[in-house]
């Protein structure tokens, strides 16, 4: 099955929990959601997300040379954005929207971007490959966030940085009751809408440096980390 939801009565939110949302997705849901999403995504998500893409990329502090990797690039919206003396790797589950990637990358004439079709809880990269490695709006996305950030671990040189900018679950009562009655519907776009961030930080062993929201909505959460 490719979604359902979980029991309310054995969600326990608390920070050692593996329920971080009461949502469950496989890739083949979301694979095909993101198939559908690629033709109108642009418009429904490029405004309104694009306030965390630039809050993002300026606390990256991306240095020449710098070696990328985009999890979860989608259409590239972001390509056009990153320095052009750095090297971008972009990956992205979804054919569809990785057609609009390089149709952008094409038309900017994007040299130092590179993109592929890759599962983001199995990279097919060795070791510490990566100075940098970027989530943007993905890892309330995913059928195993943890899974996919042990992954971005691993392929981050020791002393890199990760950063994910997503959408969690309000820390407000009332919010977060609605974040909650939301996920089932929001999942449909492409997204669950109560994905638990202190359950989140604990579960994945993340160490951030900086916790901050995006101005001016407060809707989404910048995660910055270092790989000790």
């Amino acid at each position: 099955m490719a979604l359902f939801e979980r029991d309310n009565d054995k969600f326990r939110p608390d920070l050692g929990s593996n329920a971080l949302s009461v949502i469950a997705i496989e890739n083949d849901f979301v694979e095909g959601t993101y198939d559908k999403l690629a033709k109108v995504y642009d418009v429904m998500f490029g405004p309104i997300l694009h306030p965390g893409r630039l809050l993002a990329l300026e606390r990256m502090g991306i240095s020449p040379g710098n070696r990328v990797l985009e999890v979860g690039v989608g259409t590239g919206i972001n390509t056009p954005l990153y320095p052009r003396a750095c090297r971008v790797t972009g990956i992205d589950l979804s054919a569809s929207m990785l057609e609009k990637a390089r149709t952008r990358v094409a038309r900017k004439g994007l040299t130092n971007v590179r993109l592929l079709e890759m599962d983001a809880a199995h990279l097919k990269f060795p070791d510490e490959t990566f100075d940098i490695v970027y989530a943007p709006y993905l890892v309330n996305c995913v059928s195993d966030p943890i899974g996919v950030v042990n992954e971005m671990k691993r392929v981050c040189r020791r002393g890199g940085k990760i950063v994910i900018v997503n959408h969690f679950r309000s820390m407000n009562p009332v919010l977060s009751r609605l974040d909650r009655w939301l996920s089932p519907l929001t999942v449909h776009i492409g997204f669950k809408s109560d994905l638990d961030l202190p359950g989140f930080i604990q579960q994945s062993g993340l160490r951030p440096l900086s916790i901050e929201k995006v101005m001016p909505t407060r809707l989404w959460t910048l995660v910055i980390c270092s790989k000790d």
